[in-house]
């Protein structure tokens, strides 16, 4: 009775997350052009959050376009339109002859004209060192350029390469080059804002901007119910939503393995590489056989449907939890109970709110024992559900990016 009552309140607290209010509209039509280095069906985090910003700009009446790298499956050099959006592929990864096509695109179009640099130092090619786009971007400056942030630039380190630390000290330079032609700076956590101003004295605030879940709640307790009881067979069912690094496989795997030893739990791997990793868990160690699973690449809307079919996600992160995962925003958005891990890029929101179960990034057997305890805790899951799904809200939803974006209250 008392999961099934943990379960309705989630439920409930992720439709209100779905249903929040998006920002008013205002009058002013904007001429934007994202400059991005990967957009859908391209896959990755900044992919995802371009998209949800693109069409949001674009749902309040703004003319948007977005300048992104080619795909394989071409069309490449050429405009196709994306819900409102023109999406215009590059012939190349910004490299000179794609900086051109750019020049001579965006000079075609009225104005006046808003860049927003989706910014990422290894998303514009050049293996992390495109210093060319960077002063590209600088000789835009005659326009109103924005820039987000989403990294700054590769760690100094005195284990590393001389050649890695080169590139940190290049990095360096194309941030300094990238946030003083910027009219107004965006950081996706707050560690961000203090490297900036680090390299350079910026025109305007450094303003933080977290950023939100990538996969839209889907009201499905039907087919989430069926997975559950298709992947839990009745125990319950721990989820992981991600990409599969090696970094975060580091951690995942063991704790994985622990918690499996621990509780009578079943442990479902969602996104990409997971059909992979929960196959290497089981080679390992025949006995998980039928506890672990992976589902592979799924459509949005089933990442959505998996992710509310869990009891528990367990999140885990080397650097710890901050407010650029948005793995563990898919989580809070979802009303997903979250164990994740705390490190050197967590702010202190996390523990203040009390909304996600925390446990050191360099200890799985910690992080696999605080996820067995949490499972045993119906009325603790339903609780950090409810506080994680309001977080969420309170904090993250979409809205609030675009709000800050547009300059209109919430």
């Amino acid at each position: 009775m008392a999961d099934a009552a943990a379960r309705r309140s989630a439920r409930a607290a992720a439709q209100r997350v779905a249903r929040a209010a998006v920002p008013r509209r205002r009058l002013r039509i904007v001429n934007w052009h994202v400059i991005t280095g990967e957009y859908p069906p391209q896959h990755g985090g900044v992919s995802d959050y371009t998209r949800q910003i693109a069409r949001g700009l674009a749902d309040f009446g703004d003319a948007v376009h977005v300048w992104a790298p080619p795909v394989e499956s071409g069309g490449n050099g050429s405009a196709a339109s994306d819900r409102g959006v023109t999406v215009h592929r590059l012939p190349n990864r910004f490299g000179f002859n794609g900086l051109r096509y750019l020049t001579r695109e965006i000079d075609r179009l009225p104005g006046p004209k808003r860049l927003l640099v989706q910014y990422v130092p290894h998303a514009f090619g050049w293996k992390a060192a495109n210093l060319p786009f960077c002063f590209w971007i600088r000789s835009r400056r005659h326009e109103s350029i924005w820039v987000m942030f989403h990294e700054v630039a590769y760690p100094f380190d005195r284990d590393e390469t001389l050649s890695r630390n080169a590139l940190a000290v290049l990095n360096r330079v194309m941030a300094t080059t990238i946030a003083a032609s910027a009219e107004r700076l965006f950081v996706s956590i707050p560690e961000w804002r203090t490297h900036i101003q680090e390299l350079v004295a910026p025109r305007a605030p450094v303003e933080w901007l977290p950023v939100p879940s990538g996969i839209q709640v889907v009201d499905d307790p039907v087919e989430s119910m069926r997975l559950r009881a298709q992947y839990g067979g009745g125990a319950p069912l721990v989820g992981h939503f991600g990409t599969y690094g090696d970094s975060i496989r580091g951690i995942l795997e063991p704790a994985a393995a622990a918690l499996l030893d621990a509780s009578d739990c079943r442990v479902l791997l969602v996104g990409r590489g997971s059909h992979r990793v929960a196959r290497e868990l089981v080679e390992q160690r025949r006995s998980l056989r039928d506890r672990v699973h992976g589902t592979d690449t799924l459509a949005d809307d089933d990442v959505s449907r998996h992710v509310s079919a869990c009891d528990v996600m367990l999140q885990p992160y080397p650097d710890g939890i901050s407010t650029r995962r948005t793995s563990a925003m898919v989580a809070l958005a979802h009303a997903r109970p979250l164990v994740t891990t705390t490190g050197w890029l967590t702010e202190s929101l996390w523990e203040d709110s009390g909304a996600v179960v925390l446990a050191p990034y360099d200890d799985p057997v910690a992080l696999a024992a605080a996820t067995a305890a949490l499972i045993g805790d119906a009325d603790r899951r339903a609780r950090l559900a409810a506080d994680g799904a309001a977080l969420y809200d309170r904090r993250f939803h979409l809205r609030h990016s675009l709000a800050a974006l547009q300059g209109v209250a919430v």
